[in-house]
């Protein structure tokens, strides 16, 4: 293999990192998953053996090939643009941990890792969230005191940004414009859809926090406040709760399952939890779709993409079924087939698939 610039991407979780190696060129050299990080195997010795694995299988022949690392950072509060991680920006990635505690702690520890192991090398934070600060502040804000909002830093913060700006930009490429009045629906274990009006985002459905909007595998998504007050009440404690409503919830909650392929096998054997867990998501997906044409004034195009947007089509057909008073009307063979065309109607439906990783790779690239 011959010495080229490189750049890492790294994805650090609670318990797992996932990572890839790219080309300046965004040409994907790997891309794997190290899982049960715990006490015993930390982040920093996680990421120590995917260097040495990088070396090992001629990936790299030397750390100096690689240039630059490109960290997925879940929450930059407000933090508008990715930034070259310096000690200010870091001492804001930790702030930013009250409300990502899922995620931003880990982020860090990866970033910490890398500084100790390569610590010549610039790292880059990307933000999830960096994509919707262009969100209207009529659609950020909750209806709460406003001092509690600014106090508190309450407001809807959007996340799967990396997604949404790499689709945007694939659109870019295909159509040689962005749609003017586009939605995305990213659509995996975690689920959220997007509103985006000449390339910005203008609302999204995750909102303060992963939890809101859609119904997701495992997150209830959309639930009223006063229900998860009579839960904590009825339970005489509330510390459980927001287990319960991020990872015994959605998809999980109602079929036993957030497997999205094995609710579909079920839903063909006449179960009728799956079928009910099924009619909920698309149910979810169907309104939000609806109201965001409203919110843009229309609609010309909507893009299926990450794991259940892309692969399964019984999704796509049942949540565009209803929805040919907005132009939508699908091509069942070609929707069937998984093609990126999809539509016969007047507004364009397009199967995209995601790619997060090469995403940072360009954020990356333009940062240096």
């Amino acid at each position: 293999m011959q010495k080229s610039n490189k750049i890492l991407v790294l994805n650090c979780g609670s318990s797992s990192i996932k990572y890839a190696l790219f080309t300046a060129d965004e040409r994907e050299l790997c891309h794997d998953i190290v899982e049960n990080i715990d006490s015993n195997k930390t982040h920093t010795k996680a990421i120590q053996n995917i260097l040495l694995s990088l070396q090992q299988q001629k990936y790299v022949s030397s750390y100096s090939e690689i240039t630059a690392v490109g960290h997925r950072v879940v929450h930059g509060k407000d933090m508008t643009q990715n930034h070259i991680i310096t000690k200010k920006i870091q001492k804001k990635i930790k702030e930013a941990g009250v409300l990502a505690p899922l995620h931003n702690p880990h982020n860090i520890e990866g970033i910490i890792a890398i500084q100790k192991l390569l610590p010549k090398i610039p790292n880059i934070a990307v933000f999830d969230t960096a994509f919707h600060t262009t969100i209207p502040e009529y659609a950020v804000l909750y209806g709460i005191p406003l001092s509690l909002s600014k106090k508190y830093y309450i407001k809807r913060y959007g996340f799967h940004g990396i997604s949404y700006q790499y689709i945007c930009e694939e659109l870019k490429k295909k159509l040689g414009k962005i749609p003017g009045k586009l939605i995305i629906c990213h659509l995996g274990n975690g689920s959220s859809i997007c509103a985006i009006k000449n390339g910005k985002s203008i609302d999204t459905s995750m909102g303060f926090t992963p939890m809101e909007g859609l119904m997701m595998g495992t997150r209830c998504g959309d639930v009223d406040v006063g229900a998860v007050f009579h839960i904590a009440a009825m339970r005489k404690e509330c510390r459980d709760i927001d287990h319960i409503l991020n990872f015994e919830s959605g998809l999980k909650g109602i079929a036993g399952t957030n497997d999205m392929r094995m609710i579909w096998k079920k839903t063909q054997q006449k179960n009728k939890t799956a079928q009910l867990a099924l009619d909920m998501y698309c149910y979810r997906l169907q309104k939000y779709i609806s109201a965001y044409s409203a919110v843009l004034g229309g609609i010309d195009a909507l893009v299926f993409t990450a794991g259940i947007g892309e692969n399964a089509w019984y999704v796509r057909e049942k949540v565009c079924q209803s929805l040919s008073c907005l132009g939508i009307t699908l091509d069942r063979k070609k929707n069937r087939e998984n093609k990126e065309k999809i539509h016969t109607g007047k507004t364009k439906v397009y199967v995209i698939p995601t790619n997060e990783e090469k995403m940072i790779v360009r954020e990356v690239g333009r940062l240096l």
